[in-house]
């Protein structure tokens, strides 16, 4: 019994549900189409000018500084970590703009909103750390399109609460909150990769390559003293060696222009996007505010998300 889960955890199955479970829990927020109403609504009473000029560039701002840290450090921590600090960001979020009032306990929430989604890059590249490369093509479009159908559903559950029920948009932040908790549980459940792209991929080889020498060997001191000095010098420029290596990887990634067009188109659509997602709230308050109509925020956003998911399969 112990033997057939632990063969069923050492599959590709077991990663994938998990990481798939915390992709949708975490993207299955409520409050998401409704939260620049939600500012300038009576729980904070800020004003669209306060939200535009004071908090919303904050998370652009912070997701800019923490995109490159973030991205260096998720190679090294082996993903995992990286994907819990994920969770802890959005939670942290979510719970400052429930519990705290005014622009700067505002602007503190859009720092941690800022950490989640830097830590985007590792959701994605964990699980090709996980599983055999006979399974990329599959858990991609797994770990894709759960990501689309959680902001789906999660638009179209505020959409409905606020347009049937008539609920205030303090409870879609709860539900948002009980959500990405759910996430934060599933994202502790994921198993630590045993290698990464980079700084964890040629160390177990190395370090058995160094022990079965030294054990063939008959001078096994005077190898033991020259393993330990090599080891600190490897230790002292391994910063270096990685750097030149990641390097070097883009440079021969980069050196085919279709890579490259892609990668460029990928970038700016990506900001675009953020951009866009992030202040056309903004643009429909001052069209028609809150106060005085309906909202369909959700099913705006629903619609959007569908139909991008229906072009991704």
């Amino acid at each position: 019994m112990a033997g057939c889960c632990k063969q069923y955890t050492d599959g590709w199955k077991y990663p994938t549900i998990l990481l798939c479970l915390f992709g949708f829990f975490v993207n299955l927020r409520a409050v998401e189409p409704f939260f620049a109403a939600y500012l300038i609504g009576p729980h904070h009473n800020l004003t669209s000018e306060q939200v535009s000029a004071s908090v919303l560039p904050v998370w652009t701002y912070s997701h800019l500084a923490l995109l490159l840290p973030v991205f260096l450090l998720t190679d090294y921590l082996r993903y995992k970590p990286v994907i819990i600090l994920q969770g802890l960001g959005i939670i942290i979020s979510l719970l400052l703009s429930l519990l705290t009032h005014g622009v700067p306990a505002m602007q503190v929430m859009e720092f941690f909103y800022g950490i989640f989604t830097a830590c985007d890059p590792a959701y994605y590249a964990y699980i090709y750390s996980v599983v055999d490369i006979a399974h990329y093509q599959k858990v991609t479009g797994y770990c894709r399109s759960i990501t689309l159908v959680g902001v789906a559903l999660g638009a179209v559950i505020g959409q409905l609460l606020v347009s049937l029920a008539g609920i205030s948009l303090v409870y879609l932040n709860v539900i948002s909150l009980t959500s990405t908790s759910m996430a934060f549980l599933c994202s502790l459940f994921l198993p630590l990769p045993s290698r990464t792209m980079f700084v964890h991929r040629k160390m177990a080889g190395d370090t058995t390559n160094i022990l079965s020498k030294e054990m063939e060997s008959p001078h096994s001191e005077q190898i033991q003293s020259v393993t330990i000095t090599e080891t600190e010098n490897k230790g002292s420029n391994q910063c270096l060696q990685l750097l030149w290596r990641l390097g070097k990887e883009m440079k021969d990634c980069y050196s085919s222009k279709q890579i490259l067009y892609w990668s460029l188109w990928w970038a700016f659509a990506t900001a675009g996007y953020s951009q866009i997602i992030n202040y056309v709230q903004l643009l429909w308050e001052h069209i028609e505010p809150s106060q005085n109509f309906a909202l369909y925020n959700g099913g705006a956003q629903a619609i959007s998300t569908f139909l991008s998911e229906c072009i991704l399969c």
